[in-house]
């Protein structure tokens, strides 16, 4: 059965989303591209069997990234890609399908049988929506070198708590910091 993981970039070690425009966005995008955590980064999105995404994040992401000069621009173009909404009629982005049924159901039909992770991009609404139906296997939480004081945190409001098992940590020079951990079962 195939695992979800979510992968979150987490721009403040004091575990804040960064909303774009904000400071701690340009700070952390202004950081030096380390091609080791390139690398590591796409080798996960090009075995993914599928990224799934929300809607706000799939209209950023399908604006964004068909056309941009970035490496993982063809992984992502090329992907499966699975947007779960319940207002989102159409998605023009190439191989995308859209998710309107029961959130557990459908998860349920992506894990089923092949090889591949499935890739959970967020926003943070997804994500906090698989939390609480235990549905995440994997957290990959990349953290960068800056305290933002103030913003949205992943893991406020949560109804129950997780046990998490650290896998690795994977250092990068431009300051960066992957944490994997497993969902303790």
């Amino acid at each position: 059965m195939r695992k979800l993981i979510a992968w979150v970039f987490m721009y403040s070690l004091d575990g804040l989303l960064a909303d774009e425009g904000t400071e701690y966005w340009r700070f952390c995008f202004g950081l030096p591209v380390d091609p080791a955590d390139l690398k590591f980064k796409t080798d996960l999105y090009d075995g993914a069997y599928a990224h799934i995404m929300g809607r706000t994040t799939y209209e950023a992401m399908a604006e964004a990234l068909p056309t941009a000069d970035h490496p993982f621009t063809p992984v992502m173009n090329a992907a499966r890609k699975v947007v779960f909404s319940r207002t989102l009629k159409t998605a023009e982005w190439a191989n995308t399908t859209i998710a309107a049924g029961d959130t557990t159901e459908e998860i349920d039909k992506l894990r089923r049988g092949g090889d591949g992770q499935i890739v959970v991009w967020g926003g943070v609404g997804l994500w906090r929506s698989l939390m609480e139906l235990d549905l995440i296997d994997e957290f990959r939480l990349d953290l960068h070198p800056y305290v933002a004081g103030e913003g949205t945190r992943l893991f406020d409001g949560m109804p129950k708590s997780y046990q998490l098992d650290l896998v690795s940590s994977t250092e990068f020079t431009n300051g960066t910091v992957t944490l994997q951990f497993h969902r303790h079962r």
